[in-house]
């Protein structure tokens, strides 16, 4: 892992995950799968190295149910 500070972090709406888990197959380090299928995070925290992963990931959600979001003072505690 990086030492640079995490500029991201990864948000979901878990009402619209429909486990499909395309997700998670394109960047596993990041996002999991509970027992049901749908999506979740060790840590919301993008490290830099994975940030374009995460984007492919996000963006192959068929159900637009996770996003980036950039880290702000207001917005830190994940």
């Amino acid at each position: 892992m990086s030492s640079e500070k995490a500029q991201f972090k990864a948000v979901v709406d878990r009402s619209r995950c429909c486990g499909y888990g395309l997700c998670a197959a394109i960047c596993p380090s990041l996002y999991k799968l509970d027992a049901d299928g749908l999506v979740y995070f060790d840590d919301a925290h993008i490290p830099p190295e994975l940030e374009e992963e995460a984007r492919e990931g996000a963006a192959a959600c068929p159900a637009e149910a996770i996003w980036l979001e950039p880290i702000t003072s207001e917005n830190e505690a994940v």
